[in-house]
């Protein structure tokens, strides 16, 4: 899409998704955002997913934080939650560094655990965000080869 904007772009990339999902993102996204002040937004349509990484600078390594939209629902991962404390038992995974929680909606980035684990993996990233910085998005990969975005059955 040359010439679009990365807004454009993303949008493009979530008309893909069945209406229910894509609009599920979109809220996801704008329930995160206020709770990531100043995060540099890196967005990468791959294989599997359409993800947005939330990070204080370009570096996709320094990304605490994402948003991935899957065919049927979508996943707020801690990219560094293998460390991170969870008395609440919400984190889903067994790899050593990425762990996960399946959003039933974008209302539950509003509880209070969640929001906790949050504004931890915010407060531990390498690099400080600075919440004067204005959101910014950018593409970072788009995959010539993806698996669908709908299930089989919508």
């Amino acid at each position: 899409m040359p010439g679009a904007s990365p807004e454009e772009q993303f949008a493009a990339f979530l008309a893909k998704y069945t209406p229910q999902v894509a609009a599920e993102a979109v809220a996801s996204l704008e329930r995160l955002r206020p709770q990531v002040p100043g995060a540099l937004e890196m967005v990468y349509d791959n294989y599997n997913a359409l993800v947005v990484g939330f990070g204080a600078t370009e570096k996709p390594s320094e990304a605490v934080l994402s948003i991935a939209v899957m065919p049927r629902w979508v996943t707020l991962c801690f990219l560094q939650g293998a460390g991170l404390p969870d008395p609440h038992g919400l984190l889903r995974g067994g790899g050593n560094v990425v762990r996960n929680v399946r959003l039933a909606s974008a209302d539950d980035l509003d509880r209070p655990e969640i929001r906790e684990l949050i504004a931890l993996a915010v407060a531990r990233s390498m690099t400080p965000f600075d919440p004067a910085a204005p959101r910014r998005m950018i593409i970072k990969s788009i995959s010539a080869k993806q698996r669908p975005r709908r299930p089989r059955d919508a």
